[in-house]
């Protein structure tokens, strides 16, 4: 293997060689204690060695990486603690993830290291995001983010690619491509002659280059840093390497043609580079002795360490209150000043006060900008603010809610506008695995805001009326609001984006021009997570949000006789079963009202918690009223139908009468 030190002197080669052999030596001790039992699982990088720490190397210490599993070099050359990378995979506390992620599933602010998860692709977007900001600060820095050949079949890779392309970000692809996904080959993941190939598609410069030779990858990845930073543009690189292990160590490489085997280990890259420095007279085979007696007695030594670690029982309210990040103080309304305003009216006013209070604040989403959606939420607002901070996007939610993960991990708020509620499925990944989990898994918080025009109502069909919000209802790390009055919508939109948590923020389209009351000025927030009881009854409790809390007000307006407390929601999580709970145990009946679809929506659990712990308070069963169990037709006749409220006064009836 020929190697090209260039400028290198021979105290920097030596000091390559010591991170390329670190990794090596500590996978070597991993694999004994897998056989000994004492750690479960290993995803092995061995023969890959020369990406992770020639990329390392050549980026600067204060640079963000978005490594993968097989990228124990990234931490290592990073100078992690090996005692609390031994308690991480031990899934001990005093590791980086408290013993709740598995090997390489964490990241670390200090180090500048993003933690992966195990979705392929998935870092991609969030390294743009990085970039973003970085480019936004003009601090003169690169990303680098790591992808597998097989992660390049995912749609998020492409998607990455093409906004980091478009918004001219310096982002480092950078793919380790080691001839199979698991067991799947190359030949039967893509048809192209090589992956960097795919960046001629968006516009970008992409080159192969050997992945087992450390000073190529270190050269490589130095010169697309500086052509990232000058140029502002990002690159692809595809490293050539193998995986000489099984894509665990379960897994077994009975798949690989043994003369295929036999060909890469002649090209091992701690091998390579060690016979490299002894030719060179660099290093003699006593020098490299000396090296891997100190590195073993280094490992041992933080192997003691780890074993006087103890773990601690666990305990349900730590896991509970770790799975979102503090709430900081809110801001509250100052005076009883108030003027009535439109539900969209108080929306906007929301937003231009939080981009005039957080100069980090960035909004993103699909014709935002000029056109000021479609809308016309965010009207006027670039043109107050700068293309920088309202962005239009290309055409993919799930990209762009990574790239506002990654602008979180750099200190900035970003909201989100999804152009429909119902096109969230395309980024439902990224909120559900990336935003929800990531301050339970590393401590890193998403403060991210998704803003979701729902409902229906205006005749939009099934792609463009759905109330969704009982899909993320159910997963713990997400907040969701969903205001009914144009004050709640100012304050709790303040609220979310002042939130450290990602939330989604549900509103309804047919409030938009349709509802309008009285909103307090200034910047205010309503604490997410508390009820309100909008109508003070006897009869029964009627809970509701959203579009539901207006049919409910305007029906018992249409029927004084029928004295019934209303409570508006307002916040679907935190739910706020107290104030449910006080009304219930008031009235004794329960009537669960909302849009969505009867099964399984969020009625269903208030009903089960109200049963639970209610039981004895109630004088009827607990009863829901939802809309029909099929999707959101599109005749106006037929939506109608649809609607709960077409349901409402016979349920209603049938609840007094038990």
């Amino acid at each position: 293997m020929y190697f090209d030190r260039r400028q290198l002197s021979d105290d920097e080669l030596v000091h390559l060689f010591r991170h390329l052999l670190w990794p090596r030596m500590i996978e070597e001790k991993m694999l004994v204690l897998l056989r000994q039992n004492k750690i479960s699982k290993w995803f092995s990088g061995i023969g890959q060695e020369a990406i992770a720490v020639g990329a390392t190397r050549a980026l600067e210490a204060d640079e963000w990486i978005l490594p993968l599993h097989r990228n124990l070099g990234v931490f290592t050359a990073r100078d992690m603690p090996l005692h609390r990378l031994f308690a991480q995979w031990k899934g001990l506390p005093q590791g980086y993830s408290k013993g709740r992620e598995r090997s390489f599933h964490f990241g670390s602010q200090e180090h500048h290291i993003f933690g992966m998860i195990s979705h392929l692709g998935s870092q991609l977007s969030v390294a743009d995001g990085i970039a973003l900001a970085q480019k936004l600060s003009r601090s003169g820095k690169a990303t680098l983010v790591f992808s597998g050949e097989g992660g390049t079949s995912e749609g998020e890779f492409h998607e990455a690619l093409n906004v980091a392309s478009v918004w001219d970000l310096p982002v480092i692809f950078l793919i380790e491509n080691n001839g199979y996904a698991i067991s799947t080959p190359v030949q039967e993941q893509y048809r192209c002659r090589n992956l960097a190939d795919r960046a001629i598609g968006y516009g970008m410069q992409g080159f192969t280059i050997d992945g087992n030779n450390v000073l190529e990858v270190y050269h490589a990845v130095r010169e697309a840093r500086r052509y990232c930073v000058s140029e502002n543009k990002p690159v692809l690189i595809e490293c050539l390497t193998f995986r000489m292990r099984g894509h665990e160590e379960a897994s077994g490489t009975r798949y690989v043609p043994p003369e295929l085997m036999e060909a890469w280990k002649k090209k091992d890259p701690v091998e390579q580079f060690t016979h490299y420095l002894i030719r060179e007279n660099i290093l003699s085979l006593d020098d490299i002795q000396a090296i891997r007696q100190e590195f073993q007695q280094q490992i041992e030594n933080e192997l003691r360490l780890v074993q006087s670690y103890h773990q601690p029982a666990p305990d349900v309210q730590t896991e509970l209150s770790d799975v979102y990040a503090p709430e900081p103080p809110m801001p509250v309304a100052i005076g009883g000043t108030a003027s009535e305003k439109k539900f969209i009216e108080a929306i906007h006013e929301a937003l231009e006060l939080a981009m005039e209070e957080h100069s980090e604040l960035i909004l993103m989403g699909q014709d935002i900008a000029e056109y000021g959606g479609v809308f016309k939420v965010t009207e006027g607002l670039w043109e107050k603010f700068g293309k920088e901070r309202v962005r239009n996007t290309p055409l993919c939610e799930s990209a762009i809610v990574g790239v506002a993960l990654g602008l979180s991990v750099m200190g900035h708020k970003a909201v989100v506008e999804m152009q429909y509620a119902d096109f969230v499925s395309c980024a439902f990944h990224q909120i559900v695995n990336n935003l929800a989990k990531i301050y339970y898994r590393w401590g890193q918080n998403a403060n991210v805001v998704i803003r979701m025009p729902t409902g229906a109502g205006l005749s939009g069909g099934p792609f463009h009326s759905q109330s969704n919000e009982a899909w993320f209802f159910h997963v713990p790390g997400l907040k969701i609001v969903y205001p009914a009055t144009p004050e709640d919508a100012k304050g709790l939109l303040i609220a979310a984006i002042e939130d450290p948590n990602p939330v989604l923020y549900f509103e309804h389209k047919a409030l938009y021009r349709r509802v309008s009351g009285p909103v307090p000025e200034g910047y205010y927030a309503i604490p997410i997570g508390e009820a309100r009881v909008v109508a003070e009854g006897e009869a029964c409790t009627v809970v509701a949000y959203g579009a539901a809390v207006h049919w409910a007000l305007e029906y018992a307006a249409q029927h004084p006789e029928i004295d019934m407390e209303i409570v508006d929601l307002r916040s679907l999580l935190p739910l706020d079963m107290a104030t449910i709970e006080r009304s219930v145990k008031k009235t004794g009946k329960l009537l669960i009202y909302h849009e969505d679809t009867l099964t399984g929506g969020i009625g269903a659990e208030i009903a089960a918690r109200v049963t639970e712990h209610c039981f004895s308070y109630l004088d009827a069963p607990v009863m829901r009223c939802g809309s029909l169990d099929t999707p959101v037709p599109f005749s106006s006749a037929l939506e109608k139908q649809f609607l709960a409220n077409s349901r409402f006064e016979a349920i209603l009836r049938k609840l007094l009468a038990y």
